[in-house]
């Protein structure tokens, strides 16, 4: 819910004033970002897992496009925005999923993407979330040098809560290491408190703020990239 509201924030000050925007939303999950996109334009959604497709279909009518962030069934220059939240971190062939997202934006248009950062931070989290690697700022952007754009905003989130969390996660990695545990869990099945939620959440959206004048944080358990692909 934090997440979403920052992205939401950094959207707003990005497209003020802009209208009729077609939107890409890529790795669209059960469409909780897409349906915030909505607020912005008319969105297409596509998602890798075909059952995901399926469910949302059947469960909230959403017509998701089956399809790979590395080969997107798309003409070129299609999109004024192309959105790929926590997605690049799932393919090997990241490169070229940054191509791809630049190569259907229009130009002058905008991509925005977030992934997880640093390799110290991996966890059992990662692994049943099927991730590929973590980012340092400097390595994501490496994937940028393929594209032909130039960077609005960089910057890292989920500041506040960075250290407590990187703390929780290799004392999960240890104690999994210590004793033998073989299935993986997700952070989410491991702290699912109301209040102790509640709190994270407050926390978490305090950094809005901050975003949104431009601050550039230093550390995070995730990084925000928007770039704007050359006219």
């Amino acid at each position: 819910m934090a997440r979403k509201h920052i992205l939401r924030d950094q959207l707003y000050k990005l497209l003020k004033g802009r209208e009729n925007l077609r939107i890409l939303n890529v790795g669209a999950a059960l469409g909780a970002s897409s349906v915030m996109l909505k607020e912005f334009g008319n969105v297409t959604s596509i998602e890798y897992n075909k059952e995901c497709c399926e469910f949302v279909k059947k469960q909230f009518n959403y017509d998701f496009i089956h399809g790979s962030i590395t080969e997107l069934p798309f003409e070129d220059n299609t999109f004024d925005v192309v959105c790929a939240f926590d997605v690049v971190e799932h393919v090997q062939e990241d490169t070229q999923a940054i191509k791809e997202l630049h190569r259907v934006c229009k130009p002058g248009g905008f991509t925005f993407t977030t992934v997880p950062t640093f390799k110290f931070m991996w966890s059992e989290h990662d692994e049943i979330n099927e991730h590929v690697r973590r980012y340092t700022m400097t390595s994501y952007l490496k994937l940028f040098n393929s594209v032909d754009s130039s960077i609005c905003f960089r910057s890292y989130f989920n500041f506040w809560l960075f250290f407590p969390i990187a703390a929780f996660r290799i004392g999960s990695s240890l104690w999994k290491k210590n004793n033998n545990k073989k299935m993986a869990r997700s952070d989410n099945s491991k702290i699912n408190g109301g209040l102790l939620s509640k709190v994270l959440l407050t926390v978490f959206r305090s950094e809005t703020y901050m975003l949104k004048k431009g601050v550039r944080l230093p550390v995070g358990v995730s990084l925000m990239v928007i770039s704007r692909k050359s006219v």
